[in-house]
């Protein structure tokens, strides 16, 4: 087997090694005009859809919503080092083009959803299709680019996810309230069409002629174990309790498949995430830093636009407005580390120093309260953008350049993987934390007159609960007569002021979540940054230290 292995793995090298195409400079900038079309068409349907939803759950109902999100999340998670392998194989156009086709179908398919359940399995749709964008794109730039000069590029991509956040949740309402929550679905197709087109016509159609193993047991075990953890982190503690039968179900069969998946991809030819890729100490770094960076960072940007309107009391039409500051931060830091980057080829240094920045924003965001000044927040929520997006492009461009050029496919979607991955689990543990801090606190403020009648979990409860139990409530106040407005004007500063420690607390361990990034980062291994595209001859795991700065002339085009 290991003899195979190795006869495979220097076929393919063979392969790549003979891939000498070029592509002039007139070329570059459509196919990056291409990729960036691609890559807004994903972002901004996150963002549009999100603002709809409201209009969608009077239109077709309110159950199981949150599997409008769940669907799209597990579909574009799993599918994405599927589609990143493949593309290593079988080259980048098919299968991001392809990904397209699937997302523009899922997305007129959504359209015409007459009840919830259609839309939901038509978001799964949507969901294939997306896995192959973010990751293949990227993975295109390191074909085009060497490490050296990829910052520049790289950074500008990732910015564009922040003017997606910022204009989607505009879009979406406008759309929304003009043309009706189904063009936010239409609005996908012809956008999607001059992406498609410019993709067509620009993107070189090169891919690698030599056997190939496809590794479907492997595809499959992945499938087994991603799929129950992302639903028992996504239902957990929201549909099901954490102790449920149901989540625990799910989490063992994650565990047993995850077994089942390590032992499968050590003993296949061309896994699709290998395990041996954990040998690379800069791989193993950049995985771990990522995916603390994306649980820690998702508690400010979802929970801030509830602290601005609950706690503060700002109005706004969106979360995309309250995020404006934010956002603009990620985008300037982005675009200004990834030319930082490309100048000096020093990433160790920025990378530390945007989680500095990160940590020392999420820490101010966590001394908040009732009385923080505008100026404060805008500050706060700057400073926390500034360090997110320093580092949201560095450890793709990281990760490429450890490995050779016919794996950028597979190391690009794993990073992107664990950067989906720590998202959900940073949700569910940020979720938790919040639902239980505002429990416990609302519990210590409540006037205590109202002890008898209510239990602090119906208050925090209150927003989402029955109306029995808002029907509870109005009956314990009515037991004070004359004085049951001034106790309700009690009950809701008691409730403002819980829910505004219970998103400190969020935010203090987003603090605690940086630090450790920041950490882990202290043992990130730097070495120079590739001037140009030869693909290295190291093998997966192969020590770094012994891969030179240049690998020779290498370059991709038509």
């Amino acid at each position: 087997m290991a003899q195979s292995i190795a006869a495979d793995a220097e076929a393919q090298q063979q392969a790549s090694d003979s891939l000498h195409i070029h592509l002039s400079v007139g070329r570059i900038i459509p196919v990056l005009i291409a990729l960036m079309l691609g890559m807004l068409l994903a972002a901004l349907d996150q963002t549009v859809v999100g603002t709809a939803m409201p209009t969608v759950i009077k239109d077709l109902g309110g159950q199981n919503i949150s599997w409008v999100y769940t669907a799209y999340l597990l579909a574009s998670t799993v599918m994405v080092p599927i589609y990143g392998k493949l593309s290593d194989i079988y080259g980048r156009k098919i299968f991001f083009i392809g990904g397209m086709v699937i997302f523009l179908a899922g997305s007129a398919l959504s359209g015409t959803s007459h009840d919830m359940t259609q839309l939901i399995i038509y978001r799964g749709v949507q969901g294939l299709g997306a896995g192959a964008l973010m990751p293949i794109a990227q993975a295109i730039i390191g074909d085009i680019f060497p490490p050296a000069e990829r910052g520049k590029w790289q950074g500008l991509f990732v910015a564009v996810f922040g003017l997606a956040t910022i204009v989607g949740p505009l879009l979406g309402g406008y759309i929304t309230d003009n043309w009706g929550w189904r063009w936010v679905f239409y609005v996908n197709m012809p956008v999607g069409a001059v992406a498609l087109i410019a993709a067509l016509i620009t993107l070189p159609a090169a891919g690698r002629h030599a056997k190939h193993h496809i590794d479907y047991f492997g595809s499959a075990a992945l499938v087994a174990w991603s799929v129950p953890l992302l639903l028992a982190l996504s239902l957990g503690g929201v549909q099901y309790d954490w102790s449920s039968w149901q989540i625990i179900t799910l989490f063992t069969v994650a565990a047993v498949m995850l077994v089942a998946f390590f032992v499968i991809e050590l003993n296949v030819p061309e896994p699709i995430i290998s395990p041996r890729l954990f040998k690379n100490r800069i791989f193993t770094t950049s995985m771990i830093a990522m995916f603390l960076l994306s649980a820690g960072m998702f508690g400010a940007i979802l929970y801030l636009p509830y602290f601005v309107q609950d706690v503060l009391s700002k109005t706004a039409t969106n979360s995309g407005v309250i995020l404006t500051p934010m956002m603009l931060g990620f985008m300037v830091s982005s675009i200004v580390g990834g030319q930082l980057l490309s100048r000096t080829g020093r990433y160790k240094i920025l990378a530390l120093t945007g989680f500095a920045v990160a940590t020392s924003g999420m820490f101010l965001l966590s001394q908040m309260d009732e009385t923080t000044k505008d100026s404060e927040l805008l500050r706060n929520m700057v400073i926390t953008g500034l360090g997110i997006g320093v580092m949201m492009s560095l450890f793709t461009i990281v990760v490429q350049n450890a490995f050779p050029l016919k794996q950028i496919g597979e190391v690009t979607s794993t990073l992107s993987f664990f950067r989906a991955m720590g998202s959900t689990i940073g949700l569910a543990v940020l979720g938790s934390v919040l639902t239980n801090s505002f429990t416990s606190n609302v519990q210590a403020n409540m006037p205590w007159e109202l002890t008898p009648y209510l239990s602090a979990k119906d208050v925090a409860n209150f927003g989402n609960a029955s109306d029995q139990v808002k029907a509870k409530l109005f009956e314990a106040l009515a037991h004070f007569g004359p004085a049951a407005p001034a106790l309700a004007k009690q009950l809701q500063d008691a409730v403002k002021l819980s829910f505004a420690n219970a998103i400190s607390d969020v935010f203090l361990l987003g603090t605690g979540i940086m630090a450790l990034a920041f950490v882990a980062t202290l043992f990130l291994q730097e070495i120079p940054l590739r001037k140009v595209n030869q693909p290295a001859t190291a093998a997966i795991g192969e020590s770094v230290e012994a891969l030179p700065a240049e690998y020779g002339e290498y370059s991709l085009g038509e």
